[in-house]
């Protein structure tokens, strides 16, 4: 009878031991879970902040007297040193040597490197000749082609709310582009602002093709793709970049021509040291925002969060920068605004069909060893 009565005792107690450890394995995911947000959510600011700051302060630094495209392009990704530091806290915690970047993946970040230094000078060029709310606009035609390749290269499957914020984002692009005409600056021949033009919108279909292919790499490489990897990956890809983009300041003699530049900057010396730090690392949160935020969501969410700090930027431009806001600005920026909304509310939706249903909780005392199992299935739903 004591052996029965144990063995009973010992039945009851398992499902007890295992319900229990299911609620610790929820309240762990729960907690990774909400970690996951956060960093998503540090990821989405920086992005938001690096694409609004980096142009403005590009923008300022042209119409105060710099002129030094290769310069300009340099700076996008010369706040790799910032980088240093939560590489050697992460390094501290002495990660596992598996998922640290591997010679085929420096490689293809260091290809990923060099297009985006090619990216940025052609960004820089075009920039030099436009009113910084029309080069936003224009680039904001990176969507449509972000879209593509990320169908083409990582078959980025598309709900109806996204082809909708899709074509939002699109049409408050070309809205801004019939008014292009009256926007050219003092100074500018109409022979550089269509080759500002061109080159702007060339910028903005090249990175439509590196930000897929970021994820494209993610998917790929065969580690797990951890905080350090990531980190890992964004160094390498901007070294290279301005590697590629020192190369252009040598050959054009950026170097030697920086003292002189400063000395007739309009606003002083000062000033202009603290626009080129700044600049720096504006970019590299801009770098930090589209990493992070790829590999948590996707290169399409990237575009959204870009295309929809383009009307702030615009708001900023006019503020700072005295420029024109027209009706045809007002309206893109609702349409802005209104695609950014339909994505979000798409991804929503998404996440309401695969959230599985929830279980209601059983608080009666099982009779058997069987119900006391069944009884205990669904805390994974608490």
């Amino acid at each position: 009878m004591a052996g029965s009565a144990l063995f009973e005792m010992e039945n009851m107690e398992a499902p007890a031991n295992t319900g229990g450890e299911l609620l610790r394995s929820h309240v762990t995911n729960t907690k990774k879970s909400l970690r996951h947000r956060v960093l998503l959510l540090l990821n989405v600011l920086a992005l938001g902040m690096g694409s609004t700051a980096g142009p403005l302060l590009t923008r300022f630094y042209f119409l105060h007297g710099g002129s030094k495209r290769w310069l300009s392009s340099w700076l996008e990704t010369a706040g790799w040193p910032l980088l240093i530091l939560p590489l050697y806290l992460s390094y501290r915690k002495k990660p596992n040597r598996e998922n640290h970047i591997t010679l085929k993946l420096f490689l293809a970040c260091c290809g990923i490197g060099i297009l985006t230094g090619a990216d940025d000078f052609l960004y820089a060029y075009g920039l030099s000749f436009l009113p910084l709310s029309t080069a936003s606009v224009l680039i904001a035609s990176h969507l449509g082609f972000t879209a593509g390749f990320a169908f083409l290269l990582v078959k980025q499957k598309f709900s109806p709310f996204s082809v909708n914020s899709i074509v939002l984002l699109t049409a408050s692009s070309v809205l801004l582009a019939f008014h292009t005409s009256g926007d050219r600056p003092l100074g500018v021949t109409s022979r550089q602002y269509v080759v500002g033009f061109v080159l702007t919108v060339g910028a903005a279909a090249l990175y439509g093709f590196v930000i897929p292919l970021i994820e494209l790499t993610y998917k790929k490489t065969k580690r797990p793709i951890t905080y350090t990897l990531v980190m890992e990956m964004q160094f390498v890809m901007s070294v290279s970049a301005t590697a590629f983009c020192t190369v252009g300041m040598l050959i054009n003699g950026d170097f030697q021509a920086l003292h002189r530049e400063a000395e007739g900057f309009r606003l002083g010396k000062i000033d202009y040291s603290m626009a080129l730090v700044w600049a720096a690392v504006a970019w590299q949160l801009f770098f930090i925002g589209v990493f992070g935020v790829t590999r948590m969501v996707s290169s399409l969410f990237s575009g959204v969060i870009i295309a929809v700090a383009i009307p702030g930027t615009e708001v900023l431009a006019v503020v700072l920068f005295d420029e024109n806001f027209s009706a045809e600005k007002g309206m893109a920026l609702v349409l802005a605004l209104w695609g950014f909304a339909s994505y979000l509310y798409g991804e929503y939706y998404c996440y309401l069909q695969l959230r599985p249903p929830n279980v209601p909780k059983q608080h009666n005392m099982p009779e058997s060893p069987s119900e006391a199992a069944h009884t205990h299935q669904p805390v994974n739903d608490l």
